[in-house]
């Protein structure tokens, strides 16, 4: 069982740190926390140590342990700051160690994660700028804060980021650290739509969920993201600034195939429609008797990727089946010039878990079975090793 030391300072967002708490505890780890004497103008210590069923500190001097900034230090495998507050940061950064959270900072040695929060002038001003570069030159890491209205009033960047998205952060950097920098990837996400009519459509069940974990862990893991996607069930990570939405065949193809030009790695994991009606109706077909529909095959956006991949270029497609799985996967991955290819059954569309099988151009074979955030990881580690 993983051990975080959840820290909460003395910011309005305060009070999103107990569900952040709840969902670290629903995961399966370990929660101790420290508040600030400021934290607890906005939140009660009863509250952490209800929830986590684990002790919650905010003391040097009435801690019942004799040294507690060195006994949770030991303890723990990561420190997440949520929220962190800009003097917080500048504590840290200079190493000032005036309180029970400060000197336990200054004690730890392994991960730390930083989730800034805080009015967006304060956040953008160099000294907040300097100090966050100072700690992450150290090997901390900063989650960026999201963008939208802040308590203050004021619209900008600094509100407190979904919980769900700092979740993911901790998972990754309790494990892995930012070894993509440098790197640009292009992700292709979801599924494409072609119209039969203003009401009807063909298109395929594809939650989009593989494509935004590979985008998340790609991000996480400090590469340029471009994300393309179609349709999808779920949100995009609110960090991914260069997004297009594609929603047909065509829409897709005209974004993706200059894009890919400038890319290190393109990773084509959307579920693109092999057909199109040959004429969508501009009014909707009333209902009545049998109907022919005719089919035109789409752009094969894929191939044409092959086509045109540079010599320092990695490709990586996927392959959705129902039989024949690695034949079929291993027929796509040679006619279409890839790098990768990530084979996995149509059994498990849609859900949160899947079981996939890499293969590359030297017919190596690998099977790994899990979440899609975990599988993400584990493609993008066979990436790195082609």
């Amino acid at each position: 069982m993983k051990k975080v030391l959840l820290c909460v300072t003395g910011g309005i967002a305060a009070y999103k740190a107990i569900d952040l708490a709840s969902k670290l505890k629903k995961q399966g780890f370990a929660v101790k926390t420290i508040l600030t004497q400021d934290a607890m103008r906005f939140v009660s210590p009863l509250n952490f140590e209800a929830i986590t069923q684990n002790s919650c500190h905010h003391s040097l001097w009435d801690d019942q342990g004799p040294i507690p900034h060195i006994t949770l230090s030991d303890w723990a495998d990561i420190m997440v700051v949520a929220p962190a507050t800009a003097n917080t940061i500048a504590k840290a950064a200079g190493g000032i160690a005036d309180s029970l959270l400060s000197s336990t900072l200054l004690a730890f040695n392994k991960s730390v994660l930083w989730v800034p929060a805080m009015n967006m002038k304060m956040f953008d001003n160099p000294a907040t700028v300097a100090n966050l570069d100072t700690l992450t030159k150290r090997g901390h890491f900063a989650l960026e804060p999201d963008y939208g209205m802040l308590a203050c009033g004021y619209e900008g960047k600094g509100k407190y980021p979904p919980n769900e998205e700092i979740v993911y952060a901790i998972r990754h950097y309790l494990e892995r650290g930012k070894d993509l920098a440098g790197k640009k990837v292009l992700v292709t996400a979801g599924a494409t739509v072609e119209d039969i009519d203003p009401m009807r459509m063909v298109s395929n069940k594809s939650s989009g969920k593989m494509g935004l974990a590979l985008a998340r862990a790609l991000h996480l893991r400090g590469a340029e993201v471009f994300l393309i996607h179609g349709t999808m069930t779920q949100t995009k990570p609110y960090y991914l600034n260069n997004v297009i939405e594609a929603k047909s065949v065509q829409e897709m193809y005209e974004a993706t195939i200059p894009l890919a030009e400038e890319m290190d790695w393109v990773i084509k994991c959307a579920a693109v429609s092999d057909y199109k009606p040959a004429c969508a109706q501009k009014e909707k077909i009333k209902k009545g008797g049998a109907m022919t529909l005719e089919l035109l095959p789409t752009k094969d956006i894929l191939a044409e990727l092959g086509e045109k991949k540079k010599d320092n270029q990695l490709l990586i497609g996927f392959a959705a089946e129902t039989q024949n799985m690695i034949d079929n996967a291993k027929g796509k991955l040679k006619c279409k010039n890839l790098d990768l290819i990530v084979a996995n059954s149509l059994e498990n569309a849609g859900k949160d878990d899947n079981s996939i099988v890499l293969i590359s151009k030297d017919e190596q074979i690998q099977e790994h079975s899990g979440n899609k955030f975990d599988l993400a990881n584990l493609i993008i580690d066979r990436i790195l090793k082609l």
